[in-house]
């Protein structure tokens, strides 16, 4: 592959409202695939809503991923949808990939749970990065708060992903974590970083918008606001390996000092 054409969405969408998410799913997936996109990410619980309260344990049990995968079969384009899932354990803050035919390719839970909001209403996923491989393009999987800790960036980066893909409900007053922190995980791992947050507010949380595509120098692609938007960006996978051939931090790590 040559180019991989990535969306990223920054939307307020209707929390508590799974069917109205389900619609601007499909509007936007339609916008997507139109602009020549193979994947589309959207901000963490978009199906439902973060910041809902115990109405997350109602809509777990709803089959939204079923019907998101029927967007992405539908309109030809790949989708990373986050939604809360029921699992054997509680319920996840989950983020599944999901190919164009509709295939589940991978299913991230969030590991490092933010505060008692998150705490309350999940439980901690056991793997600290989900990695599945899309269109040619090794792609990580984290949610939120997973992306602020710099083990787990590294962690994708070392086990080849280019691409890190991070559903987000990045809140006030954080927004240095999209303007600062985000393009330095490109940066320090030489890989892409999207970054999918909501606007708006939910209850009491007021969020910060900021979505961006970052290249693995650091620099951004496409950038929001805090207005909705549908961000637009052309990867080059090799961009990424002539980025860790000029700044090697991969290879001169000494991981023999880190156990």
């Amino acid at each position: 592959m040559t180019t991989f054409r990535l969306a990223c969405l920054q939307t307020a969408g209707s929390p508590g409202d799974p069917e109205a998410n389900l619609a601007e799913l499909d509007e936007c997936a339609a916008r997507a695939a139109g602009s020549g996109a193979d994947l589309l990410v959207t901000p963490e619980l978009f199906l439902t809503g973060y910041d809902i309260g115990d109405a997350v344990a109602e809509l777990a049990g709803q089959p939204l991923i079923e019907r998101a995968a029927e967007i992405a079969r539908r309109r030809g384009i790949g989708v990373l949808a986050g939604a809360p899932l029921q699992t054997e354990r509680g319920i996840a803050n989950a983020a599944v990939l999901l190919g164009e035919d509709g295939e589940t390719l991978a299913v991230h839970h969030k590991a490092q749970l933010f505060g008692e909001l998150d705490r309350k209403l999940f439980v901690e996923g056991t793997e600290p990065v989900t990695i599945a491989e899309f269109h040619g393009m090794p792609i990580a999987i984290l949610i939120c708060y997973d992306v602020e800790f710099p083990e787990t960036v590294r962690a994708a980066a070392l086990a080849g992903a280019k691409l890190i893909a991070v559903p987000t409900a990045q809140m006030e007053p954080f927004a240095f974590v999209a303007e600062t922190v985000i393009p330095a995980r490109a940066w320090e791992n030489q890989v892409y970083v999207c970054y999918a947050n909501h606007t708006g507010s939910e209850r009491d949380t007021v969020y910060v918008g900021r979505s961006s595509i970052v290249a693995p120098d650091g620099e951004r692609l496409a950038c929001a606001g805090t207005r909705p938007a549908l961000l637009l960006a052309e990867l080059d996978p090799e961009r990424v390996d002539r980025a860790q051939l000029e700044n090697p931090y991969l290879t001169d790590l000494r991981r023999d000092l880190y156990r």
